[in-house]
């Protein structure tokens, strides 16, 4: 077997020895790309991060803080976000602020941001918390070659652990996907047919409990969006960078509707399909050729008369009158 390279591009390659299971009593090689985080929008802690990809599909946090205490130790791992995670948060979190989408973008044009205290900030997150809807699952699975952003204790960390993926190469002593003697395993839910047992009764949560979720998040809903009402209210009359204010249609309750948005746009296109025909003759070599037009096609339809009243003749026969 030909040895795995020990880099891909950027990437630093992993080497992991999974363990054999009851189902696949193989002990199979697993390989981890880990490289430094760099995404297209820099973050505060980018310098201590280490971006995996190809993640196993039964990743959790404390594999992750496991496979890294192998590498470097205990206390260097700090945290792990993992992709279906991230977009997860992203589309409830999208849900939750749809309604001052608007006043935000006021606030930003303005640039202007609300402060929150701690307190208000620990009160939102509870919120959001109670408008969520119970999960189904006592432990998710990650897609086939997901990434995931694990969270160093500082720079130097990140440096380690590069350096002890490259001794790994060295050694051969692959570290073993969830610890020496799996012990991971013990604090995680276990897989296989009590996971889907689990599921099955999750999938019928207690009705009270839903209807709590719905109502906590409708409520957030509209307090909001009446909160963004009032923010776009309050900016309306606010000049801009420049010193303009913006002029809306509709009184200072609301803006133009959409079938006045419409019909604007109606007598919009009307005015200048208008003003196309008016330009239409306005040269004189406009109307010459417009003239050429219409002479061509009289003598077109002149010709298609004559052919067809010569086919009538022909037709008929020649006549001759009585005498």
């Amino acid at each position: 077997m030909a040895p795995s390279p020990q880099t891909i591009g950027e990437f630093s390659v992993l080497p992991i020895s999974i363990p054999p299971v009851p189902s696949f009593p193989r002990n199979v090689v697993h390989y981890l790309y880990v490289r430094r985080n760099a995404p297209k929008i820099p973050t505060a802690n980018d310098s201590r991060s280490l971006f995996l990809a190809n993640v196993p599909v039964d990743s959790t946090e404390l594999h992750l803080r496991a496979l890294f205490a192998s590498l470097v130790g205990a206390g260097r791992f700090e945290s792990a976000s993992f992709e279906d995670e991230r977009k997860e948060a992203e589309a409830v979190a999208a849900a939750l602020d749809a309604a001052p989408a608007q006043a935000v973008r006021l606030l930003a044009s303005h640039g202007k941001k609300r402060k929150r205290e701690d307190q208000e900030a620990a009160e939102r997150a509870e919120e959001e918390a109670a408008a969520r809807l119970p999960s189904t699952w006592t432990r998710p699975l990650r897609k086939s070659g997901s990434t995931a952003v694990v969270l160093l204790a500082d720079e130097k960390s990140v440096q380690q652990v590069l350096k002890a993926i490259a001794r790994v190469h060295k050694s051969k002593k692959y570290p073993t996907w969830g610890g020496e003697g799996n012990v991971v395993a013990e604090r995680v839910p276990q897989l296989g047919s009590i996971w889907l047992k689990a599921h099955n009764q999750l999938s019928y949560p207690d009705r009270d409990q839903l209807q709590a979720a719905v109502d906590a998040f409708s409520t957030m809903f509209a307090r909001r969006e009446k909160e963004a009402a009032e923010i776009a209210k309050r900016l309306r009359n606010e000049p801009d960078e420049d010193g303009f204010v913006t002029v809306t249609r509709g009184g200072r309750t609301a803006p133009a509707t959409r079938n006045e948005a419409e019909e604007a746009k109606k007598k919009m296109i009307d005015k200048a399909e208008k003003k196309k025909q008016e330009m239409t003759d306005f040269y004189r070599f406009q109307m010459r050729e417009r003239k050429k037009l219409e002479q061509e096609e009289l003598v077109k339809r002149f010709e298609e008369d004559r052919v067809k009243l010569d086919a009538m003749r022909q037709k008929r026969g020649k006549f001759v009158p009585e005498a």
